[in-house]
């Protein structure tokens, strides 16, 4: 099929200036629900047509056939549940065809939501059905079963003020304004490229070659939204970006971010990413090996096979109304200086054939290493070279977890001075108790506070640990749901070192040093780790140390020397 764009405005959701001016005044009035980061992407792309044709949060009955079918209940292609996920609580206080008020984390009125559906969601069922997986090691199914609110709400949305951005406004356009900028520049055939990682020369290739594939021009489509756990943040990534668009030609490309919260979903993401790219006026979409894919499974296999995303674009591309651009596997060919796609490469076995990984990539710059002028750009090593110094430089994190009494404090303190003495970088005890004290001193001990606390101390450590500290925390921390929050919120930054204090339960009650485990025996404390409520023991901890009959300094000292295996101090 030959794509020539439509350009005409697609449908908002937002009302005029004025008519908002009136409607916010007046939903100052109503309930409110403070959106989560990733409700905030989901609204502004229903306000702003790049969800097109959602008229809002799906009802119950285009959620279930949107799980089932991929589609809405009117028949309309549509793979990702768009769902306003909300407490217990909150639903409780809501009546059905009541307005409630939309606000962002400082509390701004984005929008109103009419409250058509309520319902409790089978979330074992959805997972299975959207991510091909009930695994709590893919994000957005650990997002679902441990993020998200019980219950959602569906229902029409108005729109009264997109999301405030302050980075970036440039290069942020409304699928209208990108429309409008197509048809300025007379483009009509335009071919998508979606990324949520730094562009090399391999890309830069790709994204070449796709073009003139298609003979069309190239949006640079990047997300700056939501993507995987672990991802180079965005602020690095269109640094990125913006340091290799002068390496196309003049007037061939452009770039535009999208405000998407990614979900992971391999092919429906794909069709997803398809649809999106069709409300931003786009004709073609390149869709990659294992797009939005998140890797392995707990069993170490991928979620998804690598043309799965291909095989389920092309079934529906008609329909999508993009043409897909395959990607082609691009790599470096030393004796012609030059990428070509691998596939395409006949002389394999007369060729010396390069390419680096994205985990060789990130060895490379936690260790230092050269990275070589063929395989990126130097402005871009210099950019993540700046976000990622070699681990010896970097801020980093020893998470002590195990029961009460089992030797934590105790070893985190032999470390922390041990740490002070080698004077390279500031270090912070976060203690239980010391914490408990100032940080969480309203807290009680029930499984919700519990969690809070740690999550309190996550926080704190993640601060250090993105500004160049390095943080000990020592908490019993018995859930591992809990404990993998913290490690994903810290490895934003810098290093997570997880030190299972394996103590067994009958030494801790032995020690008993704070009468604790004899209170709890009596029935005096409720709900204490060990006793009367479980410990979740870690599965696969960075290290584990024994304190029975070992002296604490050697448990340090174990600590150390898993902390120079790891390169974060020098040996």
């Amino acid at each position: 099929m030959t794509m020539l764009s439509n350009l005409a405005p697609i449908p908002e959701l937002y009302v005029s200036y004025e008519s908002a001016q009136k409607l916010k005044a007046e939903a100052a009035d109503l309930t409110g629900w403070d959106l989560t980061p990733r409700q905030i992407c989901d609204l502004e792309l229903l306000m702003n047509g790049g969800f097109n044709p959602l008229k809002g949060f799906l009802s119950e009955a285009d959620y279930d056939n949107v799980v089932d079918n991929m589609r809405l209940a009117d028949g309309t292609l549509w793979p990702m549940p768009i769902t306003l996920d909300v407490s217990e609580d909150f639903a409780e206080r809501i009546q059905l065809g009541q307005d409630i008020a939309l606000r962002d984390l400082e509390g701004v009125i984005l929008g109103t939501m009419t409250v058509t559906d309520r319902w409790m969601p089978d979330k074992h069922h959805e997972a299975k059905m959207v991510f091909g997986t009930d695994d709590q090691a893919h994000p957005a199914v650990n997002y679902l079963h441990n993020a998200a609110g019980k219950v959602y709400l569906g229902g029409p949305v108005t729109g009264i003020q997109q999301p405030v951005h302050y980075d970036f406004k440039a290069r942020r356009d409304t699928p209208n304004e990108l429309r409008a900028y197509f048809r300025k520049l007379g483009w009509r055939r335009i071919v998508a490229f979606q990324t949520r990682n730094p562009l090399h020369r391999a890309h830069q290739e790709l994204t070449f070659r796709a073009a003139k594939e298609a003979q069309a021009n190239l949006l640079i489509h990047p997300v700056v939204g939501m993507t995987k756990p672990g991802d180079v943040d965005h602020f690095t990534r269109v640094r990125c970006y913006e340091a290799v668009l002068d390496k196309y030609p003049a007037s061939t490309t452009s770039m535009s971010l999208v405000n998407l919260a990614m979900r992971m979903a391999g092919p429906r993401e794909a069709v997803w990413h398809g649809l999106i790219r069709a409300n931003h006026g786009c004709t073609h979409f390149i869709v990659g090996r294992d797009h939005a894919g998140p890797g392995k499974n707990s069993k170490g296999d991928d979620f998804y096979g690598p043309y799965d995303a291909q095989d389920l674009f092309r079934k529906f591309q008609d329909e999508i109304g993009v043409e897909m651009v395959d990607f082609k596997q691009m790599v470096y060919v030393q004796e012609r200086a030059q990428y070509e796609p691998h596939d395409e490469i006949l002389d394999k076995d007369q060729v010396t054939i390069l390419n680096i990984s994205g985990t060789e990539l990130r060895r490379r710059l936690r260790e230092g290493l050269d990275i070589p002028e063929w395989f990126s750009f130097p402005e871009v090593v210099q950019e993540l070279r700046n976000r990622f110094p070699p681990r010896s430089q970097q801020g980093f994190t020893v998470f002590f977890t195990g029961f009460s009494g089992s030797g934590k404090s105790t070893i985190a303190n032999a470390l922390m001075v041990k740490l002070m003495e080698m004077g390279d970088r500031p270090v912070t005890l976060l203690d239980g108790d010391i914490v408990r004290k100032n940080l969480s001193s309203e807290l009680g001990f029930s499984k919700e506070h519990r969690d809070l606390n740690i999550r309190r101390i996550g926080y704190v450590a993640s601060e250090i640990t993105k500004n160049g500290g390095i943080a000990i925390c020592a908490p019993i921390a018995p859930y591992e749901t809990t404990r993998r929050a913290v490690r994903e919120e810290i490895e934003k930054f810098g290093a997570f070192c997880e030190v299972h204090v394996a103590t067994s339960i009958e030494e801790c009650e032995r020690r008993d040093r704070k009468g604790l485990y004899k209170l709890a025996r009596e029935g005096k404390i409720k709900e204490f780790t060990g006793i009367s409520d479980p410990y979740d023991v870690p599965a696969d901890p960075e290290l584990r140390v024994e304190t029975e009959n070992v002296e604490v300094d050697n448990c340090a000292h174990q600590v150390l020397l898993k902390l120079e295996s790891m390169g974060l101090i020098a040996g």
